[in-house]
């Protein structure tokens, strides 16, 4: 079973119902839900999905929704080594970026699925849009 961390892009395109978006985010999210994908976020972009959720919904749906979401993934957690490879490598201009990607290399993750491929042009693992994986699924 391939292992993808997710980035809160593809979080928000299907909890938001992109439209450019949403089937590609909808379609992982249920590989996942039947279990022929694993999928993993880091503690920073689930995070970052709560306080999208909550500038769009009450607190009360945004706990919800993270709730039933986290049912289908595992939230990856940031330690003080992950966070000092992210701030001392300066090929990710975005320190999230930089915490996703080291999150993947610490932990058992096969592919990083995400919008925007530059940002991990440098990554030692296979980058993809949500897109690429599900024509080579």
């Amino acid at each position: 079973m391939k292992s993808l961390l997710i980035d809160t892009n593809i979080i928000i395109d299907l909890l938001a119902k992109r439209d450019e978006f949403y089937s590609e985010a909808a379609q992982l999210f249920s590989l996942a839900d039947k279990k022929e994908i694993k999928l993993k976020i880091s503690s920073l972009s689930f995070a970052n999905t709560n306080y999208i959720l909550t500038r769009l919904k009450s607190a009360k749906e945004a706990r919800e929704i993270l709730r039933k979401f986290k049912v289908l993934v595992d939230i990856l957690n940031l330690d003080d080594r992950i966070i000092e490879l992210a701030i001392s490598d300066e090929k990710f201009p975005d320190f999230e970026d930089g915490l996703q990607y080291y999150s993947a290399i610490e932990n058992p993750v096969d592919i990083i699925i995400t919008r925007n491929k530059k940002d991990f042009k440098k990554s030692k693992l296979p980058v993809l849009t949500a897109k690429e994986f599900l024509a080579n699924k």
